[in-house]
């Protein structure tokens, strides 16, 4: 009998990352309390862990802060682009030398693995600050006009799923076009964006260009409600997107959404099950399935259905679920308490309404928020987990005959953020992702970001694009 390889525990040390007890709100360069005093803590999903405690901003701050930022657009937009180029490429040059530091956090605070936060995170992130620095001063050769103008302040709302790169998704581009900004972490992952404050004044940015507002729903709606804003930008569910759109009808705010999403990743027959099985694996299993473009419907072609099941669940299988900050951890923690609760209510819908589910034998942690692996089969398009978005590690998996029934099913969703495709064919490749509606098409790959390349959804994804020359034009007035 041949054993297999066992891993020792490797830990990345929590050393390199100094978290302070509490943390204001940065607000025209500087931290300061919320005006009433209020403060709400932040948890390690994995452990459950009080790691520190954060101010909760009114409308009042969110006022201050948006006076700083107006008064700082000023000098701002009025730098040449190679200037502002230069605060940018100093912003990049230093989360490189934070990085280690800055992985530690975000694990910390958003419960996934070291290796995707040091090997994903932290390089796109960096990546987005020097591609963008390289356009400050290209603006007028960006496609938008011969003198394109900044808008004015950018009032920006991020979600938990990756803290700091939608961070970067957000503040890059619009310091780059000579915006100013007022930006909003999620409730449960604020210290990445609290150190990225703390990076912003290292780099001697201006006062007042960037401002962190850390707080729940309410601080976030205030910020979009407020007048002084002249471009909302939001990453999140569909159902608070569509709040936002009908609080920002009948202004003249610009508008950018990145919502839900429910991509389809097609298998064809001809494809190359091992690597189709790794793009399955990371299509749903990056960050716990957490991502909005994450392949959450598996459309499997009926011939091969059984050998492709049966070589993925052998794969899932090997996947290690655990702590993490240990570098060979594959899978780490729910975000929180409440994203476990929906995860599980779905999951269980799955089972009610006749689906067959399969999880891998795996030890949980017992403390912290945690959901194994799970993978349904026997799924239809009437099944809740077919329809609606999980934002966990759950694939469902449903069968097509023809290239016809695959484009078909893939595009019976009310969202249209992503797919995949996996054929060894270039014309069928080409042929079925032309009719794809979905924002970003990937050809056996999966979960590939570069800060050259736009992003974006259709229908109930949203609108607008982030990346690339496309994410410029929402933060110029054009």
């Amino acid at each position: 009998m041949i054993m297999a390889f066992d891993y020792a525990p490797a830990p990345e040390s929590r050393a390199v990352v100094d978290i302070a007890p509490s943390y204001g709100l940065f607000i025209d360069g500087e931290f300061r309390e919320a005006s009433d005093g209020k403060v709400f803590k932040t948890v390690s999903p994995s452990t459950e862990e009080v790691l520190s405690e954060v101010a909760q901003a009114t409308e009042a701050d969110v006022d201050a802060a948006v006076k700083a930022a107006r008064k700082a657009f000023e000098k701002w937009s009025a730098l040449p682009g190679s200037e502002r180029a230069k605060y940018l490429f100093r912003i990049a040059r230093i989360i490189q030398e934070r990085s280690r530091e800055l992985a530690v956090l975000e694990t910390l605070d958003n419960g996934k693995p070291i290796k995707e936060t040091r090997d994903a995170d932290l390089p796109l992130v960096a990546a987005h600050f020097f591609y963008y620095a390289g356009w400050a001063d290209k603006l007028e050769h960006a496609g938008f006009g011969p003198n394109p103008k900044p808008l004015g302040v950018a009032g920006q709302v991020i979600p938990w799923n990756f803290p700091l790169l939608m961070l970067a998704w957000k503040i890059a581009p619009a310091l780059a076009a000579g915006n100013t900004v007022v930006l909003k972490p999620a409730e449960t992952t604020p210290l990445s964006a609290l150190f990225f404050a703390d990076i912003c004044r290292q780099a001697g940015l201006p006062k007042g260009v960037v401002n962190i507002l850390t707080g729940d729903g309410t601080t976030g709606a205030a910020l979009v409600g407020h007048d002084g804003i002249a471009k909302v930008a939001f990453t999140g569910s569909t159902a608070v997107g569509k709040q936002i759109a009908r609080t920002v009808a009948g202004t003249d705010k610009k508008l950018t959404l990145e919502l839900g999403g429910k991509g389809a990743n097609i298998v064809f027959d001809d494809a190359p099950i091992d690597q189709a099985v790794e793009g399955i694996v990371t299509g749903i299993f990056f960050n716990q399935g957490q991502v909005c473009c994450a392949g959450s419907r598996l459309l499997v072609q009926e011939s091969i259905q059984d050998e492709l099941l049966d070589a993925l669940k052998r794969r899932i299988a090997s996947l290690r679920v655990g702590d993490p900050l240990d570098k060979n951890t594959d899978v780490g923690a729910i975000n929180s308490a409440e994203q476990l609760a929906r995860i599980t209510e779905l999951a269980d819908s799955g089972v009610a309404e006749g689906a067959e589910r399969w999880a891998p034998a795996c030890e949980l942690p017992s403390s912290g928020y945690w959901f194994a692996p799970t993978v349904f089969t026997n799924v239809t398009q009437a099944h809740r987990i077919a329809r609606e978005e999980i934002f966990g590690p759950v694939l469902s998996v449903l069968t097509f005959r023809t290239p016809a029934e695959a484009v078909a099913k893939a595009n019976n969703s009310q969202y249209g953020l992503s797919a995949g495709i996996w054929t060894e064919k270039g014309s069928r490749m080409l042929a079925v992702a032309s009719k794809l509606r979905a924002g970003v098409v990937w050809a056996n790959t999966f979960n590939k970001f570069d800060p050259t390349s736009p992003f974006g959804g259709y229908k109930e994804s949203g609108f607008g694009r982030e990346g690339g020359r496309h994410g410029l034009e929402a933060y110029l007035d054009v």
